[in-house]
């Protein structure tokens, strides 16, 4: 996933400006815009400034639905071994 782009996506949905956004988020504008060019990195504690600024959880900005919560959490509960077998299994779909 492009973070930058997705920023961009939910900025815009709000109809707030770089500046705004930057403002009430608390980081710098050019920072902001940096990222949504594709040019820097945001970090986590960042990346959750500008949700909480958006109005919405680290979750809702990765579209992370529960079904796809679900099956990663019973993927992790796999050995290893079953993991591979999964994965196989998958590619021969």
């Amino acid at each position: 996933m492009d973070v930058g782009a997705r920023i961009k996506q939910l900025r815009e949905k709000n109809k707030f400006s770089q500046n705004y956004l930057a403002d009430i988020a608390g980081i710098s504008q050019t920072h902001l815009r940096r990222v949504e060019l594709g040019e820097a990195d945001i970090t986590v504690g960042h990346l959750q400034l500008v949700c909480d600024a958006l109005g919405i959880s680290l979750k809702d900005f990765f579209n992370i639905s529960n079904e796809q919560e679900e099956l990663s959490s019973a993927i992790s509960n796999l050995t290893p071994k079953q993991r591979n077998l999964l994965l196989e299994f998958l590619k021969s779909l």
